[in-house]
């Protein structure tokens, strides 16, 4: 049964970051397994429900990363560029994460006055921590500013990343894809190198 749970939130998953919240059905999710969807409501009772264990999964992972990230150092600035380095490479590797967590911010203007749980609350004030730790600087809203600025860089270049292979061709798009750490990383070092300016 957890397989089939799983299962399910994986094939959900995929659709939701194809075609968000809204254009996506149980019928469409049911489809892309050997599933009905019956079997699907059965499971979760809703779409929204489903779209729930999405995003728990989603947050979850993410905080396992993060705490399994920038612990090989003791330095704050050092740790802050570990994790974002780490947060790309997940990123990476799990693509219609990133891209269902694009299209829920896009999507989220019907649903973010009643939502009662933002499943990315934890992850964000975890990083918002460890960029004021890195900045030496108490003021939240800039480290707040400088996490959301990293991490729409590292979502942009994410979920672009088709469009960019067919635009640019494979050895650009390979070389573009080398530098891309190295370059995040420079963002990174030079942003913190400048922590004493307002």
């Amino acid at each position: 049964m957890a397989d089939t749970r799983e299962r399910f939130i994986d094939a959900a998953t995929r659709a939701f970051a194809e075609r968000g919240f809204y254009g996506t059905s149980i019928a469409n999710i049911a489809e892309s397994l050997p599933f009905t969807k019956q079997a699907l409501l059965h499971l979760f009772g809703s779409k929204d429900k489903l779209y729930a264990e999405v995003l728990t999964r989603i947050s979850e992972r993410l905080m396992r990363d993060l705490a399994a990230a920038g612990t090989e150092t003791s330095d704050a600035s050092e740790r802050f560029e570990n994790v974002f380095v780490n947060i790309l490479r997940a990123s990476l590797e799990n693509s219609d994460d990133t891209r269902l967590l694009m299209r829920e911010l896009l999507d989220n203007k019907r649903r973010a006055e009643s939502a009662r749980t933002w499943y990315l609350a934890a992850f964000l004030d975890t990083l918002t921590d460890l960029a004021r730790d890195a900045l030496g600087d108490g003021a939240p809203a800039r480290s707040l500013a400088l996490v959301y600025q990293l991490l729409g860089a590292i979502n942009y270049f994410v979920v672009s990343r088709p469009t960019l292979a067919q635009m640019l061709g494979a050895k650009t798009f390979d070389e573009l894809s080398t530098a891309y750490e190295h370059e995040l990383r420079s963002l990174i070092t030079s942003r913190l190198g400048v922590a004493d300016e307002p």
